[in-house]
């Protein structure tokens, strides 16, 4: 029988892991059980088992992906660098994380276009970005401190903005690349892309008091 149950931790996983791959491609609505558990290697009677229904297994793919973009960051060792490397460094790690997992992407849009419902159930999703706030105030207030960063900038709507300067490129790179007729996915310009991150970010919370010449950090 397929999916089979002795070892029910590596059959769960491998249903999870052909369910985001499903999500990733077709969405929410397009996405079918069919072929998430041929996929998986399993039957469905085993998907309901693990996952009861698409909507808790889509859930589960979206806790996925957050823990696993949460966990990368933690592994930048930000608190151990000057406040604007270590800024630049998690601008430039958000944006090389959506270049390498478009899959994250698809599923934050398939997320939005439903209104958030799924990820308003979960209870670790909200626990996952605790620590990355928590990161963010720390690195903030060293920059303060030092005279390098501007006072007063919320940490949140700081995330934001950092996740914002990649998103929105990358999610509208196809109407973006006809209106102004420019390969935008292009070896060059996601090069460019990710230097014109890093500036707008670091010249946005940069002290008034800081020389220019200082102001953006050299890669």
């Amino acid at each position: 029988m397929k999916g089979n149950s002795r070892d029910p931790q590596r059959t769960r996983q491998k249903i999870l892991d052909a369910a985001t791959e499903e999500f990733a491609r077709y969405g929410l609505g397009g996405a079918r059980v069919d072929r998430i558990a041929a996929r998986a290697g399993a039957n469905k009677r085993m998907l309901y088992y693990y996952f009861r229904d698409k909507d808790n297994l889509f859930l589960a793919a979206l806790e996925g992906r957050y823990a696993h973009i949460r966990a990368a960051e933690r592994s930048l060792d930000l608190e151990h660098l000057e406040p604007r490397r270590a800024l630049k460094r998690l601008v430039e790690f958000t944006w090389d994380y959506f270049l390498e997992h478009p899959e994250f992407m698809t599923l934050l849009n398939s997320e939005n276009l439903h209104k958030g419902r799924h990820v308003r159930r979960s209870r670790s999703v909200p626990k996952m970005h605790t620590p990355l706030v928590e990161s963010l105030c720390s690195l903030l207030q060293r920059g303060e401190r030092l005279g390098v960063f501007r006072k007063g900038i919320d940490p949140v709507q700081l995330y934001i903005s950092i996740a914002g300067e990649g998103y929105f490129y990358l999610s509208n790179r196809y109407t973006l690349s006809q209106i102004f007729g420019r390969d935008l996915m292009g070896k060059r310009a996601l090069a460019a892309r990710a230097r014109h991150n890093a500036g707008m970010i670091l010249n946005a919370v940069g002290s008034s008091t800081l020389p220019r010449r200082n102001r953006i950090v050299k890669r």
